[in-house]
Protein backbone atom coordinates (compact mmCIF):
# COMPACT_ATOMS: atom_id res chain seq x y z
CA UNK A 1 0.00 0.00 0.00
CA UNK A 2 2.63 2.53 0.91
CA UNK A 3 4.33 2.02 -2.40
CA UNK A 4 1.16 2.36 -4.12
CA UNK A 5 0.72 6.05 -2.26
CA UNK A 6 4.62 6.66 -3.17
CA UNK A 7 4.02 6.25 -6.98
CA UNK A 8 0.77 7.94 -6.66
CA UNK A 9 2.87 11.25 -5.76
CA UNK A 10 5.19 10.98 -7.97
CA UNK A 11 2.84 10.84 -10.97
CA UNK A 12 1.09 13.98 -10.00
CA UNK A 13 4.38 15.50 -9.45
CA UNK A 14 5.06 14.48 -12.82
CA UNK A 15 2.01 15.96 -14.33
CA UNK A 16 2.28 19.23 -12.58
CA UNK A 17 5.42 19.99 -13.83
CA UNK A 18 4.11 18.65 -17.26
CA UNK A 19 1.62 21.03 -16.81
CA UNK A 20 3.46 24.31 -16.25
CA UNK A 21 4.46 26.55 -18.83
CA UNK A 22 8.17 26.79 -17.66
CA UNK A 23 9.45 23.84 -16.38
CA UNK A 24 12.12 24.00 -13.34
CA UNK A 25 15.44 23.98 -13.92
CA UNK A 26 17.63 22.58 -11.52
CA UNK A 27 21.02 24.25 -11.43
CA UNK A 28 22.85 22.58 -8.28
CA UNK A 29 24.32 24.22 -5.26
CA UNK A 30 26.93 26.53 -5.67
CA UNK A 31 29.87 28.20 -3.97
CA UNK A 32 31.23 31.36 -5.56
CA UNK A 33 34.71 32.26 -5.00
CA UNK A 34 35.08 35.95 -4.30
CA UNK A 35 38.02 37.01 -2.37
CA UNK A 36 40.97 35.03 -1.66
CA UNK A 37 43.53 35.72 0.75
CA UNK A 38 43.06 39.88 -0.40
CA UNK A 39 44.59 42.55 1.60
CA UNK A 40 42.54 45.34 2.97
CA UNK A 41 44.36 48.45 4.23
CA UNK A 42 44.98 51.61 4.21
CA UNK A 43 47.36 53.16 1.38
CA UNK A 44 47.52 50.31 -0.98
CA UNK A 45 49.53 50.68 -4.62
CA UNK A 46 46.23 49.52 -6.50
CA UNK A 47 44.45 52.35 -5.03
CA UNK A 48 45.20 54.24 -7.65
CA UNK A 49 43.67 57.03 -10.02
CA UNK A 50 42.73 56.10 -12.61
CA UNK A 51 40.35 53.41 -11.33
CA UNK A 52 40.84 49.77 -12.86
CA UNK A 53 41.09 46.46 -11.95
CA UNK A 54 43.93 44.63 -10.79
CA UNK A 55 44.57 40.57 -10.06
CA UNK A 56 41.33 38.77 -10.45
CA UNK A 57 39.01 41.77 -11.43
CA UNK A 58 39.87 43.34 -7.86
CA UNK A 59 39.03 47.16 -7.78
CA UNK A 60 39.98 48.97 -4.45
CA UNK A 61 38.92 52.33 -3.54
CA UNK A 62 39.37 54.84 -0.71
CA UNK A 63 43.14 54.03 -0.59
CA UNK A 64 42.32 50.63 -0.53
CA UNK A 65 39.72 50.51 2.38
CA UNK A 66 37.48 49.03 -0.09
CA UNK A 67 37.86 45.82 -2.44
CA UNK A 68 34.83 46.09 -5.38
CA UNK A 69 34.62 43.34 -7.40
CA UNK A 70 32.45 41.87 -10.53
CA UNK A 71 30.85 38.55 -10.65
CA UNK A 72 28.34 36.53 -12.37
CA UNK A 73 25.93 34.75 -10.16
CA UNK A 74 23.62 31.96 -10.69
CA UNK A 75 20.00 32.35 -10.79
CA UNK A 76 17.94 29.81 -9.18
CA UNK A 77 14.39 28.44 -10.78
CA UNK A 78 14.30 26.51 -7.54
CA UNK A 79 13.67 27.64 -4.20
CA UNK A 80 17.32 28.45 -2.93
CA UNK A 81 19.38 29.87 0.35
CA UNK A 82 22.70 31.85 -0.04
CA UNK A 83 25.32 32.41 2.96
CA UNK A 84 28.08 34.73 3.12
CA UNK A 85 31.21 33.24 4.58
CA UNK A 86 33.93 35.44 5.70
CA UNK A 87 37.17 34.86 7.24
CA UNK A 88 39.60 37.35 8.18
CA UNK A 89 42.96 37.69 9.86
CA UNK A 90 45.00 40.47 10.95
CA UNK A 91 47.73 41.55 8.23
CA UNK A 92 49.79 43.48 11.22
CA UNK A 93 47.24 45.89 12.21
CA UNK A 94 46.00 45.26 16.01
CA UNK A 95 42.75 47.31 16.90
CA UNK A 96 38.73 46.52 16.45
CA UNK A 97 37.38 48.39 13.37
CA UNK A 98 33.94 48.26 11.66
CA UNK A 99 33.48 46.28 8.82
CA UNK A 100 30.75 46.05 5.86
CA UNK A 101 30.25 43.20 3.04
CA UNK A 102 27.97 44.78 0.48
CA UNK A 103 26.49 44.55 -2.65
CA UNK A 104 26.02 47.68 -5.18
CA UNK A 105 22.29 47.72 -5.83
CA UNK A 106 21.68 46.98 -9.58
CA UNK A 107 19.00 49.47 -10.59
CA UNK A 108 20.88 52.70 -8.74
CA UNK A 109 22.13 55.14 -11.54
CA UNK A 110 24.35 56.31 -8.64
CA UNK A 111 26.49 53.88 -6.63
CA UNK A 112 29.73 54.08 -4.95
CA UNK A 113 32.01 53.18 -8.24
CA UNK A 114 30.96 55.82 -10.61
CA UNK A 115 31.19 58.15 -7.37
CA UNK A 116 34.96 57.15 -7.10
CA UNK A 117 35.13 57.21 -10.78
CA UNK A 118 34.06 61.38 -10.68
CA UNK A 119 31.26 60.14 -13.58
CA UNK A 120 28.39 61.12 -10.18
CA UNK A 121 27.53 62.60 -7.37
CA UNK A 122 26.09 61.72 -3.82
CA UNK A 123 22.64 63.08 -3.68
CA UNK A 124 22.25 65.39 -0.38
CA UNK A 125 20.28 63.95 2.25
CA UNK A 126 18.25 66.80 4.59
CA UNK A 127 18.37 65.63 8.28
CA UNK A 128 17.10 68.45 9.91
CA UNK A 129 18.73 71.36 8.78
CA UNK A 130 22.08 69.58 7.98
CA UNK A 131 22.63 67.81 4.72
CA UNK A 132 24.32 63.99 4.90
CA UNK A 133 25.51 62.87 1.39
CA UNK A 134 24.16 59.31 0.30
CA UNK A 135 22.85 57.76 3.66
CA UNK A 136 19.54 57.33 2.00
CA UNK A 137 17.61 56.75 -0.96
CA UNK A 138 16.32 59.52 -3.25
CA UNK A 139 15.91 59.90 -7.17
CA UNK A 140 18.20 57.75 -9.55
CA UNK A 141 20.51 56.75 -5.80
CA UNK A 142 19.53 53.72 -4.05
CA UNK A 143 21.64 53.15 -0.94
CA UNK A 144 24.51 50.42 -0.54
CA UNK A 145 22.42 47.41 0.24
CA UNK A 146 24.65 45.83 3.23
CA UNK A 147 24.93 42.03 3.43
CA UNK A 148 27.25 41.56 6.69
CA UNK A 149 27.66 44.00 9.11
CA UNK A 150 31.60 42.47 10.86
CA UNK A 151 33.85 43.91 13.40
CA UNK A 152 37.56 42.94 13.64
CA UNK A 153 39.41 41.66 16.62
CA UNK A 154 42.32 42.86 18.12
CA UNK A 155 45.05 41.36 16.11
CA UNK A 156 43.81 37.92 15.36
CA UNK A 157 45.71 35.28 13.67
CA UNK A 158 49.47 38.14 13.56
CA UNK A 159 49.42 38.26 17.17
CA UNK A 160 48.36 35.07 18.30
CA UNK A 161 51.74 33.47 18.58
CA UNK A 162 53.40 36.07 20.74
CA UNK A 163 55.28 35.14 23.58
CA UNK A 164 54.71 38.39 24.99
CA UNK A 165 51.03 38.26 24.69
CA UNK A 166 50.70 34.54 25.57
CA UNK A 167 50.64 36.29 29.11
CA UNK A 168 47.73 37.72 28.60
CA UNK A 169 45.79 34.93 27.66
CA UNK A 170 43.02 33.96 30.50
CA UNK A 171 43.80 30.45 32.00
CA UNK A 172 39.88 29.58 30.40
CA UNK A 173 41.00 30.15 26.90
CA UNK A 174 43.43 27.10 25.59
CA UNK A 175 45.11 28.93 22.49
CA UNK A 176 44.30 32.54 21.02
CA UNK A 177 42.32 31.79 17.57
CA UNK A 178 44.24 32.23 13.98
CA UNK A 179 41.44 33.66 12.62
CA UNK A 180 37.64 34.80 12.82
CA UNK A 181 34.87 33.38 10.39
CA UNK A 182 31.85 34.87 10.18
CA UNK A 183 28.98 32.86 8.18
CA UNK A 184 25.66 34.60 8.01
CA UNK A 185 22.42 33.83 5.85
CA UNK A 186 21.68 36.16 3.85
CA UNK A 187 18.85 34.77 1.76
CA UNK A 188 16.72 38.05 1.84
CA UNK A 189 18.75 39.88 -0.37
CA UNK A 190 18.78 36.88 -3.25
CA UNK A 191 17.12 39.07 -5.42
CA UNK A 192 19.90 41.29 -5.30
CA UNK A 193 22.58 38.11 -5.72
CA UNK A 194 21.94 36.95 -9.32
CA UNK A 195 23.21 37.74 -12.37
CA UNK A 196 26.40 40.34 -13.12
CA UNK A 197 26.63 42.18 -9.41
CA UNK A 198 29.48 43.95 -7.53
CA UNK A 199 30.28 42.65 -4.20
CA UNK A 200 32.38 44.62 -1.83
CA UNK A 201 34.05 44.63 0.91
CA UNK A 202 35.10 48.19 3.27
CA UNK A 203 37.08 48.14 6.73
CA UNK A 204 37.31 51.12 8.61
CA UNK A 205 41.22 50.62 8.79
CA UNK A 206 44.00 53.72 8.86
CA UNK A 207 47.15 51.46 8.71
CA UNK A 208 49.16 50.14 5.76
CA UNK A 209 49.44 46.35 7.46
CA UNK A 210 45.58 45.96 7.38
CA UNK A 211 43.63 42.38 7.20
CA UNK A 212 43.61 39.47 4.76
CA UNK A 213 39.95 38.12 3.78
CA UNK A 214 38.28 35.24 2.06
CA UNK A 215 34.96 35.39 1.24
CA UNK A 216 32.55 32.55 -0.29
CA UNK A 217 28.73 32.74 -1.11
CA UNK A 218 27.31 29.31 -1.03
CA UNK A 219 24.07 28.73 -2.70
CA UNK A 220 22.12 25.77 -1.60
CA UNK A 221 19.46 25.06 -3.74
CA UNK A 222 16.44 22.76 -2.80
CA UNK A 223 16.71 19.20 -3.54
CA UNK A 224 12.33 19.05 -4.26
CA UNK A 225 11.60 19.92 -8.34
CA UNK A 226 8.23 21.19 -7.35
CA UNK A 227 9.73 23.62 -4.87
CA UNK A 228 9.80 26.52 -7.14
CA UNK A 229 11.50 29.86 -6.36
CA UNK A 230 8.89 32.60 -4.55
CA UNK A 231 10.03 35.82 -6.56
CA UNK A 232 11.52 38.56 -3.86
CA UNK A 233 11.39 42.70 -3.80
CA UNK A 234 14.05 43.87 -2.12
CA UNK A 235 14.69 48.03 -1.39
CA UNK A 236 17.52 49.68 0.30
CA UNK A 237 16.52 52.45 2.38
CA UNK A 238 19.67 53.84 4.52
CA UNK A 239 23.14 53.45 5.06
CA UNK A 240 24.93 55.25 7.38
CA UNK A 241 28.43 53.99 7.14
CA UNK A 242 31.04 57.03 6.12
CA UNK A 243 32.30 54.69 2.98
CA UNK A 244 34.67 57.50 2.01
CA UNK A 245 34.60 61.34 0.46
CA UNK A 246 32.17 63.68 1.70
CA UNK A 247 29.76 60.83 4.06
CA UNK A 248 31.12 62.35 7.24
CA UNK A 249 30.71 60.53 10.50
CA UNK A 250 26.71 60.38 10.94
CA UNK A 251 26.30 62.11 14.40
CA UNK A 252 22.96 63.31 13.42
CA UNK A 253 20.75 61.33 15.66
CA UNK A 254 22.10 63.23 18.22
CA UNK A 255 19.68 66.30 17.17
CA UNK A 256 17.12 65.51 14.59
CA UNK A 257 14.93 61.91 13.67
CA UNK A 258 16.21 60.62 10.32
CA UNK A 259 13.01 60.73 7.65
CA UNK A 260 12.70 57.92 4.78
CA UNK A 261 9.82 57.81 2.84
CA UNK A 262 8.96 54.54 0.90
CA UNK A 263 6.70 53.06 -1.84
CA UNK A 264 5.24 49.40 -1.52
CA UNK A 265 4.43 48.16 -5.15
CA UNK A 266 1.18 46.81 -5.43
CA UNK A 267 2.00 43.31 -6.36
CA UNK A 268 4.50 43.25 -2.95
CA UNK A 269 3.14 41.10 0.04
CA UNK A 270 4.37 40.00 3.85
CA UNK A 271 6.70 42.98 3.84
CA UNK A 272 9.38 43.69 6.63
CA UNK A 273 11.80 45.89 7.81
CA UNK A 274 15.77 44.44 8.18
CA UNK A 275 17.81 46.93 10.33
CA UNK A 276 21.32 46.93 10.98
CA UNK A 277 22.59 49.29 13.59
CA UNK A 278 25.69 49.53 15.99
CA UNK A 279 27.04 52.84 18.45
CA UNK A 280 30.30 53.44 18.66
CA UNK A 281 32.92 56.28 19.80
CA UNK A 282 32.51 58.50 22.88
CA UNK A 283 35.29 56.55 24.99
CA UNK A 284 33.56 54.99 28.51
CA UNK A 285 30.51 57.54 28.17
CA UNK A 286 29.85 57.50 24.79
CA UNK A 287 27.32 55.72 22.19
CA UNK A 288 29.77 52.55 21.86
CA UNK A 289 29.78 51.95 25.71
CA UNK A 290 25.93 53.37 26.72
CA UNK A 291 22.80 51.94 26.34
CA UNK A 292 20.49 53.74 23.82
CA UNK A 293 17.01 53.56 23.00
CA UNK A 294 15.60 52.72 19.09
CA UNK A 295 12.51 54.03 18.22
CA UNK A 296 11.13 53.05 14.26
CA UNK A 297 8.02 54.82 13.52
CA UNK A 298 5.31 54.23 10.35
CA UNK A 299 3.15 57.30 9.60
CA UNK A 300 3.47 58.75 12.66
CA UNK A 301 3.08 55.30 14.58
CA UNK A 302 5.79 53.55 16.78
CA UNK A 303 6.21 50.48 15.34
CA UNK A 304 9.16 48.65 17.79
CA UNK A 305 10.97 50.23 20.63
CA UNK A 306 14.51 48.42 21.27
CA UNK A 307 17.76 48.92 23.20
CA UNK A 308 20.73 47.26 20.75
CA UNK A 309 23.60 45.75 22.96
CA UNK A 310 25.42 42.51 23.46
CA UNK A 311 26.76 41.90 26.97
CA UNK A 312 28.76 38.42 25.90
CA UNK A 313 31.76 40.21 24.57
CA UNK A 314 34.06 38.05 26.95
CA UNK A 315 32.90 34.89 24.79
CA UNK A 316 35.05 36.74 21.78
CA UNK A 317 38.18 37.05 24.33
CA UNK A 318 40.23 34.05 22.43
CA UNK A 319 39.64 36.26 19.19
CA UNK A 320 41.79 38.94 20.76
CA UNK A 321 45.23 38.75 21.74
CA UNK A 322 46.37 42.09 21.42
CA UNK A 323 43.36 43.81 23.53
CA UNK A 324 44.61 46.10 26.20
CA UNK A 325 44.31 44.46 29.55
CA UNK A 326 43.89 45.30 32.76
CA UNK A 327 42.23 44.87 36.50
CA UNK A 328 39.04 46.06 38.40
CA UNK A 329 37.85 45.63 41.91
CA UNK A 330 35.56 42.62 42.93
CA UNK A 331 35.23 39.99 45.60
CA UNK A 332 35.96 36.41 46.27
CA UNK A 333 35.28 34.73 49.69
CA UNK A 334 34.80 37.64 50.84
CA UNK A 335 37.90 39.39 49.99
CA UNK A 336 38.50 42.25 47.77
CA UNK A 337 41.09 41.01 44.66
CA UNK A 338 42.21 42.42 41.46
CA UNK A 339 40.79 40.67 38.67
CA UNK A 340 42.14 40.80 34.81
CA UNK A 341 39.56 42.08 31.99
CA UNK A 342 40.47 43.09 28.84
CA UNK A 343 39.25 45.83 26.38
CA UNK A 344 37.53 43.35 24.36
CA UNK A 345 35.60 41.94 27.00
CA UNK A 346 33.21 45.10 27.78
CA UNK A 347 29.38 44.75 26.68
CA UNK A 348 28.63 47.09 23.48
CA UNK A 349 25.96 48.86 21.60
CA UNK A 350 25.42 45.28 19.37
CA UNK A 351 28.74 44.54 18.59
CA UNK A 352 31.96 42.96 20.15
CA UNK A 353 35.48 43.10 18.75
CA UNK A 354 35.40 39.34 16.47
CA UNK A 355 31.59 39.71 16.13
CA UNK A 356 29.11 39.40 13.14
CA UNK A 357 25.98 41.70 13.46
CA UNK A 358 22.51 40.19 12.83
CA UNK A 359 19.65 42.00 11.25
CA UNK A 360 16.63 43.11 13.16
CA UNK A 361 13.40 42.22 11.97
CA UNK A 362 10.15 44.25 12.26
CA UNK A 363 7.38 43.29 10.01
CA UNK A 364 5.27 46.07 8.26
CA UNK A 365 2.72 43.26 6.74
CA UNK A 366 -0.23 45.76 7.95
CA UNK A 367 0.72 48.54 5.39
CA UNK A 368 -1.31 48.75 2.62
CA UNK A 369 0.63 49.36 -0.73
CA UNK A 370 1.08 52.57 -1.80
CA UNK A 371 3.70 55.60 0.07
CA UNK A 372 4.68 55.75 3.75
CA UNK A 373 7.27 57.29 5.81
CA UNK A 374 9.58 55.75 8.50
CA UNK A 375 11.08 57.54 11.30
CA UNK A 376 14.23 56.40 13.01
CA UNK A 377 14.90 57.83 16.00
CA UNK A 378 17.84 57.37 18.51
CA UNK A 379 16.81 60.01 21.14
CA UNK A 380 19.68 59.84 23.03
CA UNK A 381 22.69 59.66 21.09
CA UNK A 382 25.40 61.84 21.73
CA UNK A 383 26.85 64.43 19.24
CA UNK A 384 30.75 64.46 18.26
CA UNK A 385 32.76 66.23 20.64
CA UNK A 386 36.52 66.73 20.00
CA UNK A 387 37.34 63.73 19.66
CA UNK A 388 34.54 62.15 21.04
CA UNK A 389 33.81 60.57 17.46
CA UNK A 390 30.29 59.57 18.97
CA UNK A 391 28.31 58.10 15.88
CA UNK A 392 25.68 55.16 14.90
CA UNK A 393 26.31 52.99 11.70
CA UNK A 394 23.14 51.98 10.98
CA UNK A 395 21.41 50.47 7.56
CA UNK A 396 17.83 49.00 6.72
CA UNK A 397 16.32 47.65 3.60
CA UNK A 398 12.91 46.58 2.78
CA UNK A 399 12.36 42.94 1.64
CA UNK A 400 8.95 41.30 0.38
CA UNK A 401 7.24 39.00 -1.83
CA UNK A 402 6.16 39.47 -5.26
CA UNK A 403 2.62 38.21 -6.03
CA UNK A 404 2.58 36.83 -10.03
Amino acid sequence: MKQVVILNIFWVMLILQGCSSAPIVAIGSKTVSVFSDEVVNWGHPEAESPIKAHNNGIIRLSGGRILLKKVDLPQFQKSTQVSAKLTLVSNGDPWDKSGSLFVLPKVSVINLLNIQQQQQEFPNFAVGDENFPGIALSNNYLPTLELLRFMTPFGVGFFSESAKLDQRKPVYIPHWEKNVLWQQDISDRLSELQGEVWIGVWIDVWTKEGYKINLELNFDETEFIEYKAKKTWTKPLINTINYFGPMNYPDFFSRNDLLVDIDIPENVTNVELKYIATGHGGHEGGDEFVKKEHIVSVNGKELQRFIPWRDDCAAFRRFNPHSGVWTEKTYWKNKEIDERIASSDYSRSNWCPGSDVKPLSISLSGLNSGKHQLKFSIPQAQAIKENELNHWLISAYLVGEIQE
